[in-house]
């Protein structure tokens, strides 16, 4: 049975807009620097190792306050958690523009990862709420495209804006579409269901478990980011105990409470634990090879760098392509068995790139595979996300899109730190070869998850 067009009301298109945008701002937001650090490190006077903050805070500071954020957007409204994250994320992005050093630049990048982090905190339970259900995945492919289209227009938007003007305008690009989003925002995203000031209220907000969460995220995965960035491993392995030490402490009080920051109530449920095991191993997957590819593309086959940029591109572009596409099939079929099979698509294309000669290749030879690549994760994202966000009460969305943006930094920063340590063991000759293997063992793993999940609701 199709779905009628007219299922999805012309006025949620503003709103649509609205978190497609400010989504689109804060990936952006975190690719540009990687292009445009050598010139703010200059710019700035700082060493490029400490000018590596101006990442690190942004990236730390969302997965520190990403859980936060969606309890708080469960708790009392997601719209209000969406429009103040995207003023401060606004207010921020000019307060970068107009730093004039490197502290007051690094201090506006973390409030500007408090900002992303309400965005996607609360990004998910919204998009619930505006699209009907029965084109809910069409919303979810929506997101994972520009997701997708930013990741990938990130570095060339931040080449584009450095050839033709100074570094401010990196930031000062924000301003017009933040505002934009902040009015339509306001005025047209939905409210929580059956939301009522007087009962929010009398709920109490847990800052102790929000302080809690903050420590463990923060301590954990600023240890994983000195090993994925060959830091002091002592310090490194020290904070990460100390981390999962505090996690200990804090999971189990988070089992004592009846409104958790950490949805550990939600992982009662069979399916969506095994749809965050299916998402961390698929995000490794991917993380693994994106990081590897290159050096295999230019090291090893002596293509230049810009040649190797753009033999990333069909990756993303098939991505792009195939999300709306699994997110119509799913209207219909069933979305653990499509993604089951995304993670099957995307596992014979890593096989198909760990089987290429060690001799120079043509470089349409590498270009098809990669979008094997690409094809593979486009069928399994979207479903994925469609079953993992219908497996929780439309009251814990927050949470469930705060556990899913969650599974994905952990799966990329584990990714980035697998790399790390593969490179650190073994010869230049063998690791990249390694790293692939590594990535299909992972893609073959969230596949046998998704099977899992799909024998266990039949």
């Amino acid at each position: 049975m199709s779905i009628p067009a007219a299922s999805l009301s012309l006025r949620k298109y503003p709103a649509i807009f609205a978190v497609l945008m400010v989504l689109m701002m804060t990936v952006i937001d975190g690719t540009v620097m990687n292009v445009a650090l050598p010139v703010l490190a200059s710019e700035l006077a700082v060493s490029d190792s400490l000018s590596v903050w101006l990442i690190t805070i942004y990236q730390l500071v969302i997965t520190m306050l990403l859980l936060p954020m969606a309890a708080i957007g469960d708790r009392y409204s997601y719209r209000k958690v969406f429009v103040a994250g995207t003023l401060i994320f606004t207010i921020s992005s000019l307060a970068c523009a107009a730093g004039s050093s490197f502290t007051s630049v690094l201090i506006a990048r973390a409030f500007q990862g408090i900002g992303a982090a309400a965005v996607m905190g609360v990004n998910i339970a919204l998009t619930r709420l505006i699209y009907p259900r029965e084109v809910l995945g069409r919303g979810l492919a929506l997101n994972a495209m520009v997701i997708a289209i930013s990741t990938a227009a990130g570095p060339t938007l931040a080449g584009v804006i450095l050839s033709l003007s100074s570094w401010h305008w990196l930031f000062l690009i924000n301003i017009p579409f933040g505002l934009a989003a902040f009015f339509i925002g306001k005025a047209k995203l939905p409210g929580n269901p059956g939301y009522k000031t007087a009962t929010a209220i009398s709920k109490k907000f847990d800052w102790i478990s929000a302080v809690e969460n903050m420590i463990v995220f923060g301590l954990i995965f600023y240890a994983l980011g000195l090993f994925s960035r060959g830091g002091e491993i002592g310090m490194g392995l020290t904070l990460l105990g100390v981390g999962m030490m505090a996690g200990m402490i804090y999971v189990k009080r988070q089992l004592r409470i009846p409104d958790p920051i950490l949805p550990v109530d939600l992982f009662r449920s069979r399916l969506f634990s095994l749809c965050i095991c299916t998402s961390v191993a698929s995000f490794i997957a991917q993380n693994v090879a994106m990081i590897a590819l290159p050096f295999l593309f230019h090291d090893r086959y002596g293509f230049s760098a810009i040649a190797t940029g753009l033999l990333m591109t069909p990756w993303s572009l098939a991505t792009m392509v195939v999300s709306p596409l699994a997110a119509r099939f799913v209207e219909r079929h069933h979305p653990g068995k499509t993604a089951a099979a995304g993670m099957g698509v995307y596992a014979i294309g890593m096989l198909l790139l760990l089987l290429l000669p060690s001799t120079r290749v043509e470089a349409w030879q590498i270009a098809w595979r990669m979008a094997v690549c690409g094809v593979g994760f486009g069928m399994f994202q979207t479903p994925n996300n469609i079953v993992m966000v219908m497996a929780t009460p439309l009251k814990r969305s927050g949470s469930a899109g705060g556990m899913q943006g969650t599974a994905r930094l952990v799966g990329q920063t584990l990714g980035a730190t697998m790399v790390t340590l593969i490179f650190a063991v073994t010869s230049f000759s063998i690791s990249i070869n390694v790293c692939l293997g590594v990535a299909l063992g992972f893609a073959l793993l969230a596949g046998i998850f998704s099977i899992s999940r799909k024998i266990r609701q039949d």
